[in-house]
């Protein structure tokens, strides 16, 4: 359906509010119109482009530092953490990352992506996966953006054990959940 340009441009405004990390292609497919118009109508918004406004939730949502492991060793880029809470990633499939006959991405960087989050949304210098339930719930293409969202799920401070939960999405597709029992310090697991 096609929209006037002001209700387009508030119905903009609402979806990237809602998901600021929404490329504009995928902007001018949902309102049918072309990648130019779409821009057009983010500079008369003064809505940032997509990089900038990754950029921008980092900066305003990265309040925590990771303790776990280096952040370049973080497959993906980290855009908010609260440790011992919640994480979220994007990780960008580029060529390297794909079969070449089928472009379809190798398991092990979805699988990377979300491990890594693990680990990293553990407030402990000392944080490995011990054991690891993970589906793949569909194939991921080369230039598309997964999103992975993990979620501490229980601390155990007797054993030092961590669940973290993750789940990863294209756009608002599912494509990855991983139940992820992480050993820590005990002597650093808060209660």
């Amino acid at each position: 359906m096609r929209r006037n340009k002001k209700e387009r441009q508030l119905l903009l405004a609402d979806t990237i509010k809602e998901n600021p990390f929404i490329t504009d292609e995928e902007l001018a497919e949902k309102f049918s119109v072309s990648v130019q118009t779409i821009r057009l109508d983010r500079l008369e918004l003064s809505i940032p482009e997509l990089r900038e406004r990754i950029k921008n939730v980092a900066e305003n949502r990265f309040d925590d530092e990771v303790r776990s492991l280096p952040i370049e060793e973080v497959i993906g880029e980290i855009i908010d953490i609260e440790l011992d809470n919640t994480a979220i990633s994007l990780f960008d499939v580029k060529r390297e990352h794909v079969f070449q006959r089928n472009n379809i991405a190798r398991g092990h960087h979805l699988f990377a992506q979300a491990n890594s989050l693990a680990v990293a949304v553990i407030d402990d210098e000392l944080a490995l996966t011990a054991k690891a339930n993970i589906q793949f719930t569909r194939a991921v293409k080369e230039g598309e953006r997964v999103v992975a969202k993990a979620k501490v799920v229980h601390i155990d401070h007797d054993t030092g054990r961590t669940a973290v939960e993750v789940n990863c999405y294209v756009n608002t597709e599912h494509v990855f959940k991983g139940e992820f029992d992480m050993f820590r310090s005990k002597n650093n697991a808060k209660g």
